[in-house]
């Protein structure tokens, strides 16, 4: 199986992987590998940058790595922005089990998480290539599931839950 979690910086993609990961290991004792759109950025030490053509690049990498241990069994979990359909696409015809979520939250929730001032920054103009604002967040492929998540990030265990059970496991 393959749980797609995708959605805006700040959404809480990571954080909420890892509590999913954890929680289907205790109640299953299934075991998940999680991906993390930033780290495989970095893993790669390449120096991709933020622009389309980059985050194209990152896209296929991860989409493709994440076929490649999954044609193997492994169950993965991949926190990543995700702002191409054409992949979401190419991963749902190409990955057995694959299951799509996006994280929905709203500009004014990402503000009050950014502690970086990404979002602050781009909106200021200070910087450039930042999805969600001068960048646009593009519908993800149909049938994705889709949560709210302008919720406290303290405690994601609701959010969890409703993945889970949406997900069937």
């Amino acid at each position: 199986m393959v749980i797609w979690l995708i959605g805006l910086s700040k959404s809480g993609k990571t954080t909420i992987a890892k509590k999913i990961k954890k929680k289907i290991k205790e109640k299953k004792k299934i075991n998940f590998f999680h991906i993390d759109g930033d780290v495989m950025r970095n893993i790669y030490n390449d120096k991709l940058g933020h622009t389309i053509k980059d985050r194209k690049i990152n896209a296929e990498r991860i989409s493709k790595f994440c076929k490649l241990l999954s044609d193997q069994g492994i169950n993965i979990i991949a926190s990543v922005l995700s702002n191409f359909p054409d992949w979401q696409r190419w991963n749902k015809k190409n990955i057995k089990n694959y299951k799509q979520i996006l994280l929905k939250v709203n500009l004014k929730t990402l503000l009050t998480r950014d502690k970086q001032k990404l979002y602050r920054n781009a909106i200021n103009g200070k910087i450039r290539n930042v999805v969600g604002v001068d960048i646009k967040f593009k519908k993800p492929i149909k049938k994705t599931i889709i949560i709210d998540n302008n919720k406290n990030l303290n405690n994601v265990n609701p959010v969890v839950e409703e993945i889970i059970k949406k997900l069937k496991i």
